[in-house]
């Protein structure tokens, strides 16, 4: 599978998920996001994209969900970081789609 952002193809695996981490851009989301039936990437979206991706350059590692959840309500409050509004968002879930979306490794058990 590949993904044509500004004429360059990029490899994408046949479930979606980056094949080369160095090849993501915000381009590049809109597009996965696209894939993820998501209609449109708004700020909301892009404060989870961004700090799913902080953690991982920070850690090494994508985060997981119940340490992803406490990072949310921390930094956007109680409202923000319920699993009703994240699947609001990412209706396929915060972690598979957030992180598909964020260019990031695929977390060990997701399609």
């Amino acid at each position: 599978m590949e993904a044509i952002v500004d004429g360059v193809s990029i490899q994408l695996s046949e479930a979606g998920w980056l094949e080369n981490l160095d090849e993501w851009s915000e381009a590049l989301a809109e597009q996965i996001a696209t894939n993820e039936q998501i209609e449109a990437l708004t700020e909301e979206h892009w404060n989870l994209i961004h700090l799913a991706r902080e953690y991982f350059h920070e850690n090494g590692m994508v985060c997981e969900p119940r340490k992803f959840s406490k990072l949310l309500k921390a930094k956007y409050g109680a409202d923000r970081s319920s699993q009703q509004y994240i699947y609001s968002l990412f209706p396929q879930g915060l972690i598979k789609c957030t992180n598909k979306v964020a260019g990031l490794p695929r977390p060990k058990g997701c399609s």
